[in-house]
């Protein structure tokens, strides 16, 4: 994975409640066999018009947004299913952050462990970034994950609070089996003896 410390870009506020995984991803995604084209399987009911072509009232087809690293979301982003591929397809369009105050729980985890960072935070603090990146000349914020911050273009500072194992995961851009092989010597170590003091285990 791509390791995150900081990253700045525009956000793109998406603030609908309980967009879900079917909205994020259709099941019409699901098909392949590997992970590939799911950039264009993204939001696609409300990314695109019937006739196949960009719907210019989607926020990310609009050229302040177009390259937005950050979606500054509504509260429950991701209910529905447990599809990872909604997570997949956001980082295939290039997508680091959500910052929102509740997401769906599988969804959240999901998240962390594709590298992408989903930040919680109060209604108030959503609400304060929500207004300063919603003006096209202030969309651009960023994102401190080694100082647990977010900075926005007006100077305000807001923290945020993230679980420390979640953390360096993403600072080091290790999924959960690069988290685990860090401990490889450890683990090996514990077999050893494990073994050795259980012989009828061999």
């Amino acid at each position: 994975m791509q390791p995150f410390t900081t990253v700045t870009g525009s956000a793109a506020p998406l603030l609908a409640s309980n967009i879900d995984t079917d909205v994020i991803m259709p099941k019409q995604f699901l098909k392949g066999i590997d992970r590939q084209g799911l950039d264009r399987g993204l939001f696609f009911a409300v990314r695109f018009l019937e006739s196949g072509a960009p719907n210019p009232e989607f926020i990310l087809n609009q050229a302040a947004w177009s390259d937005a690293a950050f979606l500054v979301v509504g509260p429950n982003f991701g209910c529905g299913s447990s599809r990872e591929h909604a997570v997949w397809g956001l980082k295939q369009v290039g997508i680091r952050a959500l910052i929102g105050t509740r997401f769906a729980g599988i969804f959240y985890d999901n998240c962390q462990r594709n590298g992408v960072l989903a930040i919680q935070l109060s209604d108030d603090q959503l609400h304060q970034i929500a207004s300063v990146i919603s003006d096209t000349q202030s969309a651009t914020i960023s994102v401190n994950l080694p100082e647990q911050n977010i900075r926005l273009a007006d100077g305000s500072v807001i923290p945020f609070e993230i679980d420390e194992l979640r953390k360096q995961s993403l600072l080091l851009g290790l999924d959960a089996i690069g988290t685990t092989l860090q401990r490889a010597g450890q683990i090996r170590e514990f077999e050893s003896r494990h073994l050795t003091e259980n012989p009828w285990l061999r």
